[in-house]
């Protein structure tokens, strides 16, 4: 799936689990003038019931996209009270003020790749969403021009992770290169979002 607007381009690659007929992730994103989301919701273990608890948590991240990342996290945490669980990665960007929160719960990770400054890589809070009170780490920061963001589950390999074509700023070429070179049956339920912000 593969997405232009004014100032973000988003390109998406999924894949269920080895003979799953369900991926267990979920995710969302949206964009308005003033703010851009995305997250990835990974629900416990794979198949129907990881994928019921991943969808909870998107559907209150789309009831409740303008709070901020900590609010949102808490809402989705509370929705999973009695549920299997599920771990969420999270990212707003503010294209008025130009700042990016970031906050993930699990092993959802996050990449940022800048032209005039030091990649950074997010190091996601452990456990998971299951109702249970709990503190929440947000990586925060400045956006620049042609600034991209790479969003995965853990379906994702360190492996997958080296390659040299994730620096490629065209997202759509990407995301079409990631699903060529992983042909294979997939271990775990893998999503790939690539997210590129041009002004």
């Amino acid at each position: 799936m593969n997405k232009t607007s004014n100032q973000m381009q988003v390109a998406i690659y999924q894949q269920a689990k080895k003979g799953k007929g369900f991926c267990g992730d979920s995710y969302f994103y949206s964009e308005t003038e003033s703010e851009f989301i995305c997250a990835i919701a990974d629900g416990l273990g794979s198949g129907k019931f990881a994928k019921e608890s991943s969808q909870i948590v998107i559907d209150i991240i789309k009831n409740n996209r303008y709070d901020s990342v900590q609010q949102i996290i808490k809402k989705c945490n509370k929705q999973l009270y009695g549920k299997r669980g599920a771990v969420l990665g999270i990212l707003k960007i503010d294209l008025n003020s130009h700042n990016y929160t970031f906050s993930s719960i699990g092993n959802i990770g996050l990449i940022i790749i800048a032209p005039h400054s030091k990649n950074r890589r997010n190091i996601p809070s452990g456990g998971y969403l299951a109702g249970y009170e709990r503190s929440v780490k947000v990586m925060e920061g400045m956006l620049e021009c042609e600034m991209n963001f790479i969003m995965f589950s853990d379906g994702v390999k360190e492996a997958d992770l080296a390659q040299n074509y994730l620096k490629n700023p065209n997202v759509h070429e990407l995301i079409e290169t990631f699903a060529m070179t992983n042909t294979t049956e997939r271990q775990d339920d893998t999503t790939l979002i690539a997210m590129r912000y041009e002004e």
